[in-house]
């Protein structure tokens, strides 16, 4: 598998939140579920940590490439705006869930995610549509450790307050721009290391100086939440600092 074969973004952010041609195009979501059993729920940072994984492996996959299965709706998916979407499931649901086509991702304290190949905006399988969309939130049971600077981080903006679903699908969206602007062989390099990456909330300050960096940020279309063009994310990738 060639990691060149893998999308590139068109010039205009398919993030951002005023018009663009991409609306014209047929809308696809990318769904994401979140394994959350009522004894043993994951911690929120690892369930960060693994949503964000979860989008990079479906476009690192080999299925999402070529003539690969998923490879139709995943250029469909791209050449609209990139939507996802995070839902939760536990017991018989989740079974359910993990039983579709997908691929299931593990964090590094146990969290679970299982990301699936994309769908119309209205087509949602029945066994995933009715799954609960909103209020999901998650704590963690102690601070989480500093993130490791060496490698990938995703920084969430301080000054927005976000569910942890949201949060998830933000994390996501900054995992895919730095992807995107990575060459093929850095590519290579992150998936093949397992898509190291650390989620953090830094201060007021560091944000600031993080905003001028020129590293790529996520702005929200604002479909939920959070208004439309608020900055969620900053993908901080080391082959990509300057």
């Amino acid at each position: 598998m060639s990691s060149d074969d893998i999308p590139s973004p068109a010039s205009e952010s398919p993030f951002r939140s005023g018009p663009t041609d991409r609306d014209q195009a047929p809308q696809f979501v990318l769904p994401l579920v979140l394994r959350l059993e009522k004894t043993a729920p994951p911690a929120r940072t690892d369930a960060l940590r693994t949503a964000a994984r979860a989008v990079l492996t479906i476009l690192a996959d080999e299925r999402s490439l070529g003539d690969g299965a998923w490879a139709e709706a995943m250029r469909d998916w791209q050449d609209a705006r990139i939507r996802k979407v995070v839902r939760r499931a536990r017991g018989a649901e989740w079974r359910k869930a993990a039983a579709l086509d997908g691929t299931t991702v593990t964090g590094e304290d146990g969290a679970e995610v299982r990301v699936f190949p994309p769908i119309p905006l209205d087509g949602w399988p029945k066994e995933l549509a009715k799954l609960q969309v909103s209020g999901t939130d998650l704590e963690d049971p102690e601070p989480p450790a500093a993130p490791d600077l060496s490698g990938p981080v995703l920084w969430l903006n301080p000054e927005v307050d976000m569910s942890a679903g949201k949060t998830m699908a933000q994390v996501g969206h900054g995992a895919q721009l730095a992807w995107w602007e990575l060459s093929g062989t850095e590519r290579k390099a992150w998936r093949e290391a397992g898509f190291p990456l650390s989620v953090a909330t830094p201060g007021a300050a560091r944000w600031r100086e993080l905003t001028e960096s020129g590293l790529p940020v996520v702005r929200d279309a604002g479909f939920t939440e959070i208004a439309p063009g608020s900055c969620t994310v900053i993908a901080d990738h080391p082959a990509l600092r300057r």
